[in-house]
C-alpha cells in the first residue's frame, strides 16, 4: 500500500513538472536590455570596423537585427516615458525632460498588465519615467525594482520579464564628466588590450577632426566597450541559471547618440537606436523574420514595445495603445513610416517634430531661431563643446561644423541611406519634392489625428496638470481647437514678410494659444522684415497671456533696444512660475546684447543656490539656464564643478 502511495506521489510530481513546463514552453521568458545614448553607427554588427562590441555583435548574428528602429523622443526621460506607457510624449504631455506632469488614472507602465498575466516583473534598475508621483508608477508597474531586481526573485516557474539598464554608455561617460573620472569610471574598468586608442577609429564629419577632438571621441567607442563586456556577464549568468532555451532577448538603446547634435537633437542622429531580438528554438515560431541572423528592415518605435510585450505574455493590450505588435499570431501589419518627436531637454526648450521612412528623414524645426547644438548646461559643461565652441571662434571648423551653431532652416530632409552623417540638407532640392510634400502632409495629419498637446507651451501644461491632466485635455474642442492652433504653429519657422504679416495678424486672435505661436514665429523672422511692425510688437508685450508677452518682449528688446522690453524681460526671468523664467533665459541666450539682464541673472542663480543648499531647489533647470547665460559670457566657468 505505501508503494502505491510513493508511486502516486512520483507520477504527481511529474505531472506538476510537465504542467510548470509546458506552462513555461508556452510563455516565453523575456529578458531586455537596454544601453543608454547609442547610435547604430559605433556598434560592429551594423557595420562599424573599429567598434568592439563582441557580445551585442554574437546577439545579432544569432538573432535579428533591425536596421530601422527609432527611439520616440531624443533625450532620456521622454523616451522612458513612450517605452513604458505605449503611447507617445505628444499625447501624454511628458515631451519636456525631467518634468513632473499627471497622467490619467488608467494609464498604467505595461508591465503592470503582464502582472495581471501572472508574470514576474523586475526592473534593474534605471526608471526616470517623467511621470507625476513617480515611485507610485514605478510600484504599480512592477514586481521589483531596485540594483537587486532579476528573474532569481520569482517563484518557481513562473514566467517572468527582467529588465536591465546599462548606463556606462550614457552621455556622462563619453563627453560630459571630467576627463579624470571617465578614465577612473571606464578606461580604468577595462583592459589595456579591450582599450580603444585615440588613433583608431574615423572621426564623423560633423566634427573637426583634432587630436583633442580624438581624446574625446574615443570616449565613445571605450565606454561602449565596457557596455558590452557588462551585458556578456549577464548573459553567462542567464546560461549558468539554465534559461537561455526560454527566454527571448530583446537588446536596444533608450535614443540616438549622446554627442552634440545627436542627443536632444530631432534628426537621425537623435532617434535610431541599435535593435536586436533574439529567439530560442522553442520560441522561433514566434519570429516572423526567421530565427538567426536575419536582417529586418521593417520600421519600428517605441510606440511598439509595450502592446508587443503585453500580446506575448498573453496579457489583454490596451484600448489606448496604439503602437504594432511586432511579433506572435496577433502581429500587426507594417507601417510605410513613423512620427516622431523632440522638445524640451533639460534647460534647452525645442519642439521638433519629424517623419521617416527609414531611408530620408523629414524633421521640422518649430524654433529655427536656436541652433541645433543650442545651450544645454549638461552638454556646455563638458570638454568635447567647449572645444567645439573654441574651435569655432579661432574659425577653424568647416562650413558644415560651424552650421551647428546657427540658425536652423524650418526643415530639415536628408537621405541617411547615402548621407548618413546628414551633412546636405535636401529640402529645397527638385529631385525629392515628392518626398517632402508627402511627408509634410503625414506630419500634419498625423500632429492633428493625434491631437499634439505639446503645442501648448510648458507654462500651460503645468497649469492643466495641477487640477487634470494633458492627455485627456487635448481631446476637447472646446480646451484645446487643436486645428486652428497649429495652423498658427505650422507657420513658426517659415520666413519673409508675407509671413510675418499673418502672424502680426494671428496676434490678435482670441485665442491665446494661437496668439503665442504667432509671437513665437515672429521669433524666427529677421530684423529687417520684423522693423515693419514695431508699434503690433510693442503692443503684444501688454497681452495679457505671459507667454506672448514674454515674447514680444524679447523681440522689441533685440530689434528695437527697447527699454520697457528689457524691464519686462528683467521680470520675468525673476518669475516666481519656473517655466516662465526659463522660457525668459532662453530667449535673452540668443540675443546679441545681453548686458541689460546680468546682475538679474546672477540675483535669480544665488537665490537657486540658495534653494538647493536648503533642498528646496524651485527648478533645477532654471538654476542650470542661469549658468549657461552667465557662462556664454565667460562670468562663470564652464566645468563639471560649475554644472549648475
Amino acid at each position: 500500500m505505501r508503494i502505491v502511495t510513493v508511486k502516486r506521489i512520483v507520477v504527481l510530481c511529474w505531472l506538476v513538472v510537465l504542467a510548470v513546463n509546458s506552462f513555461a514552453q508556452k510563455r516565453p521568458n523575456i529578458l531586455w536590455i537596454t544601453i543608454e545614448d547609442t547610435s547604430p553607427k559605433f556598434i560592429g554588427c551594423y557595420g562599424n570596423k573599429d567598434a568592439r562590441t563582441p557580445a551585442i555583435d554574437r546577439l545579432a548574428k544569432d538573432g535579428v537585427r533591425f536596421t530601422n528602429a527609432f527611439s520616440t523622443g531624443t533625450v532620456c526621460s521622454p523616451s522612458r516615458t513612450a517605452l513604458i506607457t505605449g503611447v507617445k510624449t505628444y499625447e501624454t504631455g511628458t515631451g519636456n525632460h525631467r518634468s513632473n506632469y499627471t497622467l490619467p488614472a488608467n494609464l498604467h507602465g505595461f508591465p503592470y498588465y503582464m502582472q495581471l498575466a501572472g508574470y514576474h516583473t523586475s526592473n534593474n534598475a534605471k526608471t526616470d519615467y517623467n511621470v507625476f508621483k513617480e515611485k507610485q508608477f514605478i510600484a504599480d508597474a512592477w514586481n521589483e525594482s531596485s540594483a537587486k531586481a532579476g528573474w532569481w526573485n520569482r517563484q518557481p516557474g513562473q514566467p517572468f520579464f527582467s529588465v536591465f539598464n546599462y548606463n556606462d554608455s550614457h552621455q556622462s561617460r563619453t563627453m560630459t564628466d571630467a576627463y579624470d573620472k571617465y578614465v577612473k569610471n571606464v578606461l580604468d574598468q577595462l583592459p589595456e588590450n579591450e582599450r580603444i586608442a585615440e588613433n583608431a577609429f574615423e572621426m564623423p564629419p560633423i566634427y573637426r577632426d583634432s587630436p583633442e577632438m580624438r581624446k574625446q571621441f574615443a570616449r565613445v567607442y571605450n565606454s561602449l566597450k565596457l557596455t558590452d563586456n557588462k551585458i556578456a556577464r549577464l548573459l553567462k549568468r542567464l546560461d549558468d541559471d539554465h534559461l537561455r532555451d526560454s527566454t527571448i532577448i530583446f537588446f536596444f538603446g533608450d535614443h540616438g547618440e549622446g554627442i552634440p547634435r545627436g542627443k536632444t537633437n530631432g534628426i537621425d542622429l537623435g532617434y535610431r537606436v541599435p535593435f536586436v531580438i533574439w529567439f530560442p528554438p522553442m520560441y522561433k515560431h514566434l519570429s516572423p523574420w526567421g530565427a538567426s541572423g536575419m536582417v529586418a528592415d521593417e520600421l519600428i518605435d517605441f510606440e511598439d514595445l509595450a502592446p508587443t510585450l503585453i500580446s506575448l505574455a498573453g496579457g489583454k493590450v490596451p484600448d489606448y495603445m496604439k503602437g504594432r505588435k511586432l511579433v506572435g499570431p496577433e502581429r500587426s501589419a507594417e507601417t510605410d513610416h513613423l512620427i516622431l518627436s523632440s522638445d524640451r531637454s533639460d534647460n534647452g526648450i525645442d519642439m521638433i517634430r519629424s517623419v521617416t521612412d527609414g531611408r530620408y528623414m523629414y524633421s521640422r524645426n518649430f524654433l529655427p531661431f536656436m541652433p541645433e547644438v543650442r545651450y544645454i548646461r549638461y552638454m556646455e559643461i563638458s570638454e568635447m563643446k567647449q572645444q567645439m565652441r573654441k574651435d569655432l571662434a579661432d574659425n577653424k571648423l568647416d562650413k558644415l561644423q560651424s552650421s551647428l551653431f546657427a540658425e536652423r532652416p524650418a526643415e530639415f530632409l536628408f537621405d541617411v541611406q547615402n548621407d548618413p552623417w546628414e551633412t546636405k540638407n535636401l529640402i529645397n532640392g527638385p529631385e525629392l519634392k515628392s518626398v517632402a510634400e508627402k511627408m509634410r502632409r503625414q506630419l500634419s495629419n498625423a500632429l492633428l489625428k493625434s491631437r499634439d498637446v505639446m503645442f501648448l507651451p510648458e507654462y500651460e501644461i503645468g497649469m492643466i496638470s495641477q487640477t487634470g491632466n494633458a492627455y485627456d485635455y487635448r481631446l476637447s474642442d472646446q480646451n484645446y481647437p487643436v486645428k486652428e492652433i497649429f495652423a498658427s504653429a505650422e507657420l513658426s519657422g517659415k520666413r519673409g514678410k508675407d509671413i510675418a504679416s499673418r502672424q502680426i495678424k494671428l496676434l490678435k486672435n482670441t485665442n491665446k494659444i494661437v496668439r503665442y505661436w504667432a509671437a513665437l514665429g515672429l521669433r524666427s523672422q529677421s530684423a529687417d522684415v520684423l522693423k515693419s511692425f514695431e508699434k503690433e510688437l510693442v503692443a503684444a508685450m501688454e497681452d495679457n497671456y505671459q507667454p506672448v508677452s514674454i515674447t514680444a518682449s524679447a523681440i522689441v528688446y533685440d530689434v528695437f533696444k527697447n527699454e520697457k522690453a528689457a524691464v519686462n524681460l528683467n521680470k520675468s526671468v525673476d518669475s516666481d512660475n519656473a517655466e516662465l523664467a526659463l522660457m525668459s533665459i532662453n530667449y535673452l541666450l540668443y540675443i546679441s546684447d545681453k548686458k541689460p539682464f546680468i546682475e538679474t541673472i546672477r540675483s535669480v542663480q544665488k537665490v537657486e543656490n540658495r534653494f538647493a543648499d536648503e533642498s528646496r531647489s524651485r527648478n533645477y533647470k532654471v538654476k542650470a539656464a542661469c549658468m549657461d547665460f552667465l557662462g556664454s559670457l565667460g562670468l562663470v566657468p564652464n566645468n563639471p564643478d560649475y554644472a549648475e
